[in-house]
């Protein structure tokens, strides 16, 4: 069913309405309609990565490890996944009756904003700080929950809609003043890029953008997403955000006059309560009986595209669909391509024949919540970085473990002293011939802020630093001088400070996954090369004092493209147990952009994923970023010597520059730099690679 068969369908159902009737469509929890034969249905679910908050689900690392993939196509799949483990789940809650939250098929995923600042707290929910990436990172996510069938397999939802990315306890108040160049060039490109992919949703953001709620933007919604780029699907509140116009925007005084403000702009959705008032709204003269049926018509419309209001192909999914062998395979698989290598002096990989004895000490070693992330669903069985080290270890070498300290208090048991398993640690990598530090965050230190559906210890991170106990921990047990590796698990940018010069090599693990543990392991022992590349910058502590404050909006000082000092690691870097070089390189025009044909060749001695990336710079243009940015990017595997040859297709819209309005403009001579890192100098020095210069002709 096309978009026009199933408005049509929309449009005679929602003609038989009574205005009351049609108004109460509008809410999330929307009410059966008996009379008519409708069903009840709820419209809030979530996966983020999995199918998250309704029970059993394969899940998959956090967002930002799927990011830090640089895999299209793995996205893409895991996505088809998360859209068919929902339908089994709806359709057995279906069968019961059951159409609470989180059963229904309209998912509130993917998270498209930019990670522009390291202490947002929710940043691991995105796809990166770089626009090209998260775009085509986000677009497969659309095309593998959605499908191409006939009928949507699932409902894909860009948010949040716009230019959100903190701070976490002022977003219900917060006026995000961002400049038209920084919109145009940062902020919406995701968004556009989502609306022509086809994306049935889009979320309003909770705060301000410009002055105007997100919720009820004339500029965001009527002139850019509806009207120059043609969005036709339904437009979603975040969770009780038409609220905050009365309550805290105060761009309101009643929930009538806040209800008919979103509706009036095209909010269909509303997620929370506001819409209750839409009927006394109407009643007032603040909104019209148009307004309200277009806003269902195009609510049914999505239900039918979904085949939920008859029958459809996919009414015979079953549960034992859920988290089956085959799905497991495919979250193993993205674990151990997100894990990004960010040092090692040859330590790695260690040689299981050659240990008797490891100790693993740490916090999140065998932690299970530093395996999730937030919005997750819930896995049969997790297997922690512990647990993967042992079942990697069993008839090998003896493991030891000690958790070291708490993840965030100064003591693990309430009666102790501070520091209370510092000594047990200690004496745990004494006995050891070599230590793996497992330390990081989890989801109640940095996340969504707090509220019924997530951790009241969370949101935004004040600082770049490990808990001090954590640190008193690393410090402690380095100071033994075993030879040590660092596993990091967390979400953003973390400066380990003088330990990462210590340790003999440092691995980001990131959040990641049911089988999180199993894939670590997997590349301690050498049984994968690591491969993983940063989708955000990670930057020293210091390097808070140089960048605009966490309020400022302005790109300027901001992400690799923008910043003007040297980071703690660089966006796009990631080291590997080989070495990938470009033999050649040559660019071409095409229709619609220029072609990059490269030759890679592995010359290590193990086979290795790795990235080719390609960046732009337009020389001599004053609107250009301030450094090169990425313009394409393609995965690759490879044997040991072995050799490849790729295209990369450039459009010829990202080598364009954004001027002061917000126009794009041709400007300054075109340079291509093709290779698996950035092409400045610290990432060379940190990777040992090169990159091949083209010009534009």
């Amino acid at each position: 069913m096309d978009r026009s068969e199933a408005r049509k369908k929309a449009e005679k159902l929602v003609g038989r309405m009574t205005v009351a009737e049609a108004a109460s469509q509008l809410i999330f929890n929307a009410p059966a309609i008996e009379r008519l034969g409708i069903p009840a249905y709820n419209w809030w679910n979530e996966t983020l990565h999995g199918v998250a908050r309704a029970g059993t689900a394969t899940v998959f690392p956090q967002a930002i490890a799927m990011a830090a993939t640089f895999d299209g196509d793995l996205v893409r799949e895991e996505a088809e996944i998360c859209a068919t483990e929902g339908r089994a789940k709806y359709n057995a809650a279906k069968a019961s009756g059951d159409c609470d939250i989180y059963k229904g098929l309209t998912f509130w995923s993917p998270n498209i904003n930019i990670f522009r600042d390291p202490r947002w707290g929710r940043g691991h929910e995105t796809l990166g700080e770089d626009p090209c990436l998260t775009s085509s990172l986000g677009v497969q996510f659309v095309k593998g929950l959605q499908g191409e069938g006939p009928v949507m397999k699932a409902a894909a939802c860009a948010k949040h809609f716009a230019v959100h990315s903190g701070p976490e306890d002022l977003r219900h108040s917060f006026n995000a003043k961002a400049t038209e160049k920084d919109m145009a060039e940062t902020y919406l490109p995701a968004f556009k890029a989502l609306v022509d992919a086809g994306v049935e949703a889009v979320m309003g953001a909770y705060n301000r953008t410009n002055g105007e709620p997100c919720c009820a933007s004339d500029h965001l919604m009527r002139k850019k997403l509806r009207g120059e780029w043609g969005f036709e699907g339904h437009y979603v509140s975040d969770c009780w955000a038409v609220r905050d116009f009365h309550e805290h925007h105060k761009v309101t005084m009643r929930a009538e006059e806040s209800a008919a403000l979103a509706l009036n702009a095209g909010c269909d959705l509303n997620c929370g309560c506001t819409y209750d008032f839409v009927i006394k709204a109407y009643e007032d003269g603040l909104v019209s009986e148009a307004v309200i049926r277009e806003s269902a018509i195009r609510l049914f419309t999505t239900r039918y595209l979904l085949g939920i209001m008859g029958e459809s192909e996919f009414d015979g999914i079953p549960v034992t669909e859920i988290e089956s062998p085959e799905h497991l395979d495919v979250a193993l698989r993205a674990a151990r391509e997100a894990c990004v290598l960010l040092k090692n002096d040859g330590i790695l990989p260690l040689d299981p024949d050659a240990l008797r004895t490891v100790a693993v000490i740490g916090p999140n070693a065998d932690s299970r919540i530093a395996l999730k992330g937030n919005y997750h669903g819930t896995s049969s069985r997790h297997v922690t970085v512990l647990q993967g080290i042992q079942e990697a270890m069993a008839g090998k070498a003896r493991v030891l473990f000690s958790e070291g300290c708490d993840i965030c208090k100064d003591r693990v048991e309430n009666l102790a002293r501070p520091n209370d398993r510092i000594s047990e640690a200690v004496a745990m990598a004494k006995a050891s011939d070599a230590v793996v530090l497992v330390v990081g965050l989890d989801e109640t230190l940095e996340g969504e802020e707090g509220d019924e559906g997530n951790s009241y210890k969370s949101g935004d991170k004040g600082d770049l630093l490990l808990p001090e106990c954590q640190r008193i921990l690393i410090d402690s047990v380095l100071e033994v001088g075993r030879p040590t590796v660092i596993v990091l698990l967390a979400g953003s940018s973390v400066d380990l400070g003088s330990a990462a010069e210590k340790a003999g090599a440092v691995l980001l693990g990131w959040y990641p996954g049911a089988m999180g543990g199993k894939a670590i392991a997997d590349i301690l022992f050498g049984k994968v090369s690591p491969s993983g590349k940063l989708p955000v910058t990670f930057y020293h502590q210091s390097d808070l004092y140089l960048m605009p404050d966490f309020t400022d909006y302005s790109m300027k000082g901001r992400t690799y493209r923008y910043i003007g000092f040297r980071p703690l690691y660089p966006f796009g870097f990631g080291l590997t147990y080989s070495r990938t070089v470009l033999r050649s390189a040559g660019v071409t025009a095409v229709p619609g952009g220029l072609r990059v044909r490269v030759k890679a060749q592995n010359t290590g001695k193990m086979r290795t994923g790795d990235v080719i990336q390609v960046y732009a710079q337009n020389e001599g243009s004053p609107n250009a970023p301030a450094n090169p940015r990425l313009v394409a990017f393609r995965r690759i595997e490879l044997d040991a010597g072995e050799s490849a040859e790729l295209e990369l297709d450039v459009s010829e819209e990202s080598l364009l520059v954004v001027d002061g309005n917000g126009a794009q403009i041709s400007e300054g001579k075109v340079v291509l730099y093709a290779g698996t890192s950035q092409p400045d100098g610290y990432s060379l020095e940190l990777s040992g690679t090169e990159v091949i210069r083209m010009e534009v002709i």
